[in-house]
């Protein structure tokens, strides 16, 4: 098993355990972002990551969704105020993030300049400074942005990157 990389939890918060067991799921075909398929931030996010990944190697699927389900524990699929993004990573060992950290890794994968951002990551801090910000945008995506219980109607191209039907 694989855990992501969370930073320790304030007093009295709980920490969200991502935990990934690939012999028992359904492979991963390639670096997979899990998200609430029913936010309309993370919709808009999911079409700027592929207008953005020149070699389409991103994959992304819904917490909500079967395949989710079989990758990731119950809080890890949790699309409340305190849901996260997930991110799997099978071609660098199964190795997944949450949160800022997971924002961060996944800006690495798109090349070019995202590289530059992505090397946050490594900074002392950045990482905790950046989930407070993380978390703000979370508790207050649905008010800020919608929901909707259909994601956006993708373009083929979108469409065939999604691991599940949409």
């Amino acid at each position: 098993h694989q855990r992501a990389d969370l930073p320790t939890p304030r007093p009295g918060r709980a920490r969200v355990e991502v935990t990934v067991a690939p012999k028992k799921n359904t492979p991963l075909p390639g670096p997979t972002v899990f998200i609430d398929g029913e936010c309309m931030l993370c919709n808009h996010t999911v079409a700027f990551l592929a207008a953005r990944d020149s070699q389409s190697i991103l994959r992304f699927a819904h917490l909500q969704g079967p395949l989710a389900a079989q990758w990731l524990t119950p809080a890890a699929r949790d699309v409340g105020p305190g849901g996260a993004v997930v991110f799997i990573e099978p071609d660098r060992g199964g190795r997944s993030s949450t949160r800022s950290a997971a924002i961060l890794r996944i800006l690495g994968r798109l090349g070019r300049g995202w590289s530059l951002v992505a090397m946050l990551a490594s900074v002392p801090g950045v990482p905790r400074a950046l989930d407070v910000i993380y978390r703000h945008v979370a508790r207050n995506r649905d008010r800020w942005f919608g929901r909707d219980e259909k994601c956006l109607v993708p373009t083929p191209d979108l469409r065939a990157r999604f691991l599940e039907p949409l």
